[in-house]
Order: C-alpha cells, then structure tokens, then sequence
C-alpha cells in the first residue's frame, strides 16, 4: 500500500450509499484532452502478444451540421452533434485491412472516404454518415503517377473553383505532394503527383527529431492537410516524429492550391511539447457550426506499443493578417463548448485549475514499481497497477487541504491489456466518491452501469464540491490489468494566484534554433507557461513546465534568422499569474 499524508480513516473507511447516477451527466459544458471516446483496441497485436489502442491521425470534419471523426485502423467513425458526445458508427462496408490516417472529405451533401495505400484502392462516399452507409465513388482507384503512394492522404476540394486535389506523403526521404483531381472520372488523378514541400531542420529547429529535438535522425514529414482561408491556401504538415512529446503541425501558405508555397514564420501553428497529453501533430483544421476554426493532434502515450496514442483537439484561427494559430496553452485542462463565435483565443479556457499534482495517494493493493504515485504525476507512460483486476480496488488521494472541485479525469493506462475486441462487452466501470475529512464519504460520480468504454474518462460534476480527498472505486475494465496512469482533478484552490515570476532571461545559442530561458521561481506555483511568438501580441507558442523542475529551459524549436518575443506565467491550484512583460530575443 502506498502510504502519504492521507488520514488512516481514508483507507479503512467504506463507500456508504451510492444514489444511481448518470454516467455523462446531462448539461455538461465542458471537455478535457484527451477527448473521451472509446478508442478501439487494434486486432494486430504487438511483438509482445499484446494489445494496444489505436488513436492517431485524426480527422474531424463537419458534414450537415454534425461531426464525424475519424480515427486510424478503428473499424468506422464516430459521430457528435456538439464535439463532447461521441457515437461509435459502424460501416456497411469496410476494407479487410482496416484504415490507417483516413483522408475524408465534406462536399454538399456527400462525405468522401480514402485510406493510406501504396497500392490501388477504392474512393468511398455516403450521403448518410450517421447511419453508416458506404458505397464505392470509384471502385479502383488508378495508379498514381509520378510518386509513391498515397499514404497519408488528404482529399481538398477548392470552392472557389470548384476544383479537386490530393496531397499526401508521409517519408523522412520524400516531400509532401499534391495532384489534382477529376471529379467526373471518379476523383482520379490529373497529370503527376508534385512535390510542393519538404523539411529544413538545418533552419526549423522544430523540424528536429527526437525528444525536444535532441536526436541527429532525419526527420518524418507527413500528415498533409489542406485550408482555404480568404483566398489564401494553408498547406499543413506534421513533423518531426509521432514518437515525441514535440510532434506538430506546421504550414506553407500560397496563392493557390499548387502553390507556390511559403513557409510561415510563425511555424509551428500547433504545438504542445510539456504537460500531461504531449504532442499535437498530425490532425486536420475544421470549423465547427458557429464559424469557429479547431486543429486536431494526436498526442503520445506509447505504454503497450510506441506508436500509441490519444486525440486531441485545440481551438485554432487566422489572424486579421493570416497568421494560423493553435491554441494549446492550457491544453489539457478543462474548457467550455463553444456555444457562439468566440472572440479571443483564450475564451473557451474553463480556468480550472489542476489541484493534483504530485498530491499524496493510498491504494487498495499495488504491484512492485507500479504505486499509486504514478497516479498524480502526470505522466501517462507511468500508472498504477492494482495487485489485481477485481471489483473493490480503490485509489484514494488527498489535495492535501480543501478545494473546490469541479471536474475528475481518469487515465487508464493498457498495461498488458491482451483486448482483442471492438464489440460492445468492452466497457469502463467505477465510482467516484469525495470526503472532506477521509472518513465520511459522499457520492461524486457513479459509473458502475456505465455501458461504452472510457479509457480516459472526463466528467464534468454537476454542481462544484467543496472537499479534500477523492477516491475511486473499481468494478469494471476489459483489460487483463487495472492500471491506471493518472487521476486529474480540476478546481479551485481558496487562495490568490501566484505572482509573475520575475527575472525571465533569454540567452539565444550559436546555434539560433536553441535558446535558454531562465526565471525566478514563484512560492506556491504548481508550473509556469513558457510563451513565445514573433510578435509582442502573439505569444502563441506554450511550453509547461512544472515547478518541482529546474527554473529553466532549454526551447529547440526557433527558426534561423528569426526574432522572438518570449514571457512566462506562473499557475496554481489557485490560478494563473498575469504574464510578465515579454523580452525581445533577436
């Protein structure tokens, strides 16, 4: 049992009464990355024999007022009606193989459907999405002239012209091409493929690959993705590698489709290299039905196969002169649904706080190197495992004083799952309680006839609770282990908010990619936002970074030649500081 600063009530005393409770409760106004869907365990199966849950290369569109994502080698797609309530759709038809980093395509009243190939496939369409109808638009689709592939595709059809494109590539050799399209000939290819871009990593800094861009590998681009915006096209990537905390999404942007292109000074326009869910390349731009922009990611986990992921979505835009930006500055922490148009960037940031981390926990049972630690450190390559899978494991923590609290999130992590199944008998089920003194205990949330799966469960409370320590209860997963990686709890601490943290210097490398930032570390923050841009007005570059680190940090993702304005905010389970003023890096 993992012992703390817990009282001896919290771990002796039981559950009184539960009243039934609604396992998504109605009214929600919030959701939290990563998006709470049931992500499809894959039917291959790692080196190890064991399973994994397939969550990358999101694609979002908004087709007829609703949404529907879609998800590599996940048997279908889901559907939502207002981008917090996901319905899994099965497919009348579906390729054997399954479908890896789907191309998908809203026109009128047709949705168009293409996988990843390096051979000939078929172009999809339905005109009824939700009900799962799909037909083949062109049953084989011809070779594709003057390159490899598709892989990684992305269908565009151009409004203003009433034209058609693909763009594709996914190599650490080859770029990202582009081809037209013949609609009348079933969307089959126009002339030959052409390459439009490639990375610079000698220049980009964030094109770099490995863990904060420390490795000398040459680096991936892939996951090309398509937006017109006031006649200006927006030609996204992904790089430098999914396996990284510091995968993103960058953008060249030309007068047409085919461009020219240019790269964008302001690379990379999404970006989330600190914080629970790193990493937020390799997704799509859409635009929801109040006119507002979102740019999708797939951050890592990587417990059962490198390559495992999560989805997650981040308010984006342009601003009056262009500039595309995603906002991932608090990007896994609750926000508000968008229920108009918003008018700043920061408008749907809900402003709880997280008051877990590194907060003491007890535990029913823990295995050896597995402790109920694991579970406050945000870090979702770390869990807790229970001595066993059983109804009745509990997890218990304490925030150590009293709080109030609005929102819980619970991570589970697949260790050693061996799930195979993508039927509905794969479900999540717990109870959530909550104590002000450890021993006399209230219902929180009950989920114990929850019937979908819910590997990283978020739920929003129906009204704040003011208490100290949280428990959950364990009925039901699917997986051979009860592990869980994290249990996240938002609020509202009682004090102020800490103060600017005060001395912020820059000191830019030899090398102009690298540049050390250093401040004076604030008493009582839980982290600090490291912000940049190129401009005093557009820090839209965030790194976290908690305040049990050094009070430094060493940014690799400048381009050569570029000037930079950087400022750092402190936060706490009580708030957020304002930000310093920024400093001028040339």
């Amino acid at each position: 049992m993992q012992s703390g600063t817990l009282v001896a009530g919290v771990a002796l005393s039981l559950f009184a009464s539960f009243s039934p409770a609604r396992s998504q409760f109605p009214g929600q106004k919030t959701w939290c990355n990563p998006i709470d869907i049931d992500y499809k365990y894959s039917v291959e199966e790692t080196k190890e024999g064991i399973s994994y849950r397939s969550g990358a290369d999101p694609v979002i569109v908004n087709h007829r007022h609703a949404y529907f994502l879609f998800v590599t080698n996940s048997g279908g797609w889901w559907r939502s009606t207002d981008l917090l309530h996901w319905e899994f759709v099965r497919p009348s038809m579906w390729p054997e193989e399954d479908m890896c980093a789907p191309a998908v395509l809203s026109v009128r009243d047709t949705l168009y459907l293409f996988q990843s190939t390096f051979e000939r496939r078929p172009i999809y369409f339905t005109t009824s999405p939700q009900d799962g109808h799909l037909q083949y638009f062109n049953p084989l689709l011809p070779p594709l002239p003057g390159a490899l592939g598709p892989w990684d595709p992305d269908l565009f059809h151009d409004d203003r012209s009433d034209r058609w494109y693909m763009y594709f590539g996914s190599s650490n050799v080859y770029p990202i091409y582009g081809i037209e399209l013949d609609r009348t000939k079933g969307l089959t290819y126009i002339d030959r493929a052409k390459p439009l871009l490639s990375l610079h990593p000698d220049r980009h800094g964030w094109e770099r690959f490995g863990p904060d861009h420390r490795d000398t590998v040459r680096p991936y681009i892939e996951g090309a993705w398509m937006t017109e915006h006031e006649g200006r096209y927006y030609l996204q990537y992904a790089a430098p590698g999914t396996e990284y905390n510091v995968y993103a999404n960058g953008t060249y942007v030309g007068d047409s489709p085919l461009g020219p292109f240019t790269y964008a000074p302001y690379n990379p326009v999404s970006y989330k290299p600190g914080g629970f869910m790193a990493g937020a390349g390799h997704g799509n731009t859409f635009r929801d039905n109040f006119g507002n922009y979102w740019n999708t990611g797939t951050p890592w986990v990587a417990v059962n196969f490198n390559f495992e992921r999560r989805i997650a979505m981040f308010p984006a835009g342009f601003d009056r002169d262009g500039q595309m930006y995603s906002n991932t500055r608090f990007g896994d922490f609750p926000h508000f649904l968008p229920a108009r148009k918003w008018t700043g960037r920061d408008e749907l940031f809900a402003g709880w706080m997280l008051l877990s981390y590194r907060k003491p926990c007890i535990s029913s049972s823990a295995r050896d190197s597995f402790p109920a630690s694991n579970v406050t450190d945000e870090n979702p390559r770390t869990f807790w495992v229970a001595g066993a899978n059983k109804p009745g494991e509990w997890i218990a923590l304490d925030l150590e004083r009293p709080a109030t609290v609005r929102a819980v999130q619970v991570n589970y992590a697949d260790y050693r799952s061996g799930v195979f199944s993508r039927d509905s008998a794969v479900a999540t089920q717990f109870r959530l309680s909550h104590s002000a003194d450890g021993k006399k205990w209230k219902v929180l949330a009950d989920l114990s006839g929850e019937q979908r799966d819910r590997p990283d469960a978020y739920i929003e409370l129906p009204l704040p609770v003011k208490t100290r320590f949280i428990r959950y209860e364990h009925i039901h997963v699917a997986s051979a282990n009860l592990a869980i990686s994290d249990i996240r709890i938002f609020g509202k601490g009682d004090g102020p908010p800490p103060r600017i943290p005060g001395n912020l210097h820059v000191r830019r490398h030899a090398d102009p990619r690298n540049a050390t930032v250093t401040w004076d570390g604030v008493g009582g923050a839980v982290g600090y936002n490291i912000l940049w841009g190129i401009a005093r007005d557009r820090l839209y570059q965030t790194y976290q970074v908690f305040a049990d680190r050094p009070d430094t940090l060493e940014v690799r993702a400048l381009d050569a030649g570029q000037g930079y304005y950087f400022a750092i905010e402190a936060f706490s389970g009580n708030g957020v500081s304002r930000r310093c003023d920024p400093v001028t890096l040339k």
